[in-house]
């Protein structure tokens, strides 16, 4: 099993649309939430950093569905790092259907996030923090044995 953050959801009514499943949506909300959770947990440096000027702009989300959810499953989404580029980090993101017996992928996503500093001028690049570098390294997909 490859390395991986693991955030846990149960769905709610809410998360549902008019025909009873989740809304498609709401995979990109828990990408978002899973991030802010690995954040808090593995880089909280990080956190104090946006109060300071920082930015973690989406620049890019994405999510390939493969299954069905429905109001109180509960799911685990999986946060993987792709690449570290400059100033952007690519994600990758598994969500698995959690019940007896063998877990079942439900969805792929991906996103990929630039650090940015905010200025008079507006945003500009800048490099990934040290701290959120050396955090996401163990999840780096290429560590992985598949």
């Amino acid at each position: 099993m490859q390395p991986h953050y693991e955030y846990r959801h149960t769905i709610g009514l809410e998360e549902t649309n008019i025909v009873g499943n989740v809304y498609f949506v709401n995979h990109l909300r828990w990408q978002g939430r899973c991030r802010e959770m690995f954040l808090r947990d593995h880089a909280p440096g990080v956190l104090a950093q946006l109060a300071e000027g920082l930015s973690l702009v989406t620049v890019r989300c994405a999510c390939e569905y493969h299954v069905e959810l429905a109001p109180l499953d509960e799911i685990s989404v999986w946060l993987f790092l792709d690449e570290i580029a400059l100033n952007r980090i690519s994600l990758r993101f598994e969500y698995w259907r959690i019940r007896p017996g063998p877990r079942q992928l439900i969805a792929e996503g991906s996103q990929v996030v630039a650090c940015m500093w905010k200025s008079p001028a507006g945003l500009v690049a800048a490099e990934v923090p040290q701290e959120l570098r050396t955090s996401l390294i163990p999840f780096e997909v290429a560590h992985a044995v598949r």
